[in-house]
């Protein structure tokens, strides 16, 4: 994520100057060699070397706090990818209140054109929808360069059910509303190392009257995003890619494909449901939440209540 977002940025702005930070020798070869930037193993030098507009904070989860702390105290605003623990959170926003400075929390698909869309078609019913969604991928095969058990998703803490929980849920509830009542079914059903459950089944009401089933795990073979959501006068699916929104016509009984965007970029190295559009999206409007023209889509306050309703998930 820190090399992809120090791409981006670099693509966004012509004279940026990014200083990078990682324990990793080899992390940090790359980084200077394909993006041509300073790249140290030392965050307390790196700060003191320069000041700076922002910080982009793409390391392990359980590390973010501390780092996020040190940042604002250096009156820096910050971008932080998914914290996966909210245990700091008021502190947190204390100190970027205290400090004046923008406090971003990453949520990458309220950034994508076809959430968009299905949101703007959930807000716009006014009768109760259900929805299936079933989102799920091997988890050895989610960084195919290294063990899985050498980054954040072996920590039962900050485990690969709980990021998927993470990233999706901030955009369920804003389209379906917040949820109120939660049941769940989970197990370990493959070998992988891992201490936790790797398989859910849940049941969610929401505010709205909505009701939904999501199915989560980190054993499909095959990378898997499909939703469907059912109404009487709405039935939209989505297979997580851009060329796979549909809307059933109604009138004509017929399934329609949405298009949404004019462009689409992908990094090969990802999944097809995996773009860049939305993470461009979401560094400009983190420069914009900074220069004053902007409002978060998310927020830590949001986050806290999604990270609550994971652990009623877990629990």
């Amino acid at each position: 994520m820190g090399k992809r977002r120090i791409r981006l940025t670099k693509q966004l702005f012509e004279n940026v100057e990014i200083t990078g930070v990682d324990l990793s020798e080899q992390r940090r070869a790359d980084a200077t060699e394909q993006f041509e930037i300073l790249a140290i193993d030392n965050l307390e030098l790196a700060l003191a070397k320069s000041e700076y507009t922002a910080a982009f904070v793409c390391s392990p989860p359980l590390t973010h706090s501390d780092i996020i702390k040190k940042c604002l105290l250096k009156k820096i605003n910050v971008f932080s990818e998914l914290n996966l623990t909210y245990d700091r959170y008021e502190e947190l926003t204390q100190l970027a209140e205290k400090s004046r400075c923008k406090l971003f929390l990453s949520s990458t698909p309220m950034y994508r054109n076809e959430i968009s869309y299905i949101t703007k078609k959930i807000h716009s019913q006014t009768k109760l929808l259900g929805y299936v969604y079933h989102v799920g991928q091997y988890l050895p095969d989610w960084h195919p360069w290294e063990n899985y058990k050498d980054f954040f998703v072996s920590d039962k803490r900050t485990n690969g059910c709980r990021e998927i929980f993470a990233i999706e849920l901030g955009w369920i509830m804003h389209a379906f509303g917040d949820i109120t009542s939660v049941s769940t079914v989970k197990s370990k059903n493959s070998s992988l190392n891992i201490d936790y459950n790797d398989s859910y089944i849940v049941t969610f009401v929401h505010v709205t009257g909505h009701k939904g089933v999501m199915i989560v795990d980190v054993v499909s073979r095959m990378a898997v995003k499909k939703l469907e959501v059912i109404g009487e006068e709405l039935h939209l699916f989505w297979e997580g890619t851009p060329d796979s929104l549909r809307d059933y016509d109604i009138t004509l009984k017929q399934v329609n494909p949405v298009s949404t965007y004019e462009q689409i970029a992908h990094n090969e190295c990802y999944s097809n449901s995996i773009i860049e559009n939305a993470y461009v999206e979401e560094i400009k409007d983190f420069f914009a939440y900074i220069a004053g023209d902007s409002v978060p889509k998310y927020s830590f306050q949001k986050d806290k209540q999604t990270l609550q309703i994971i652990d009623i998930i877990e629990s």
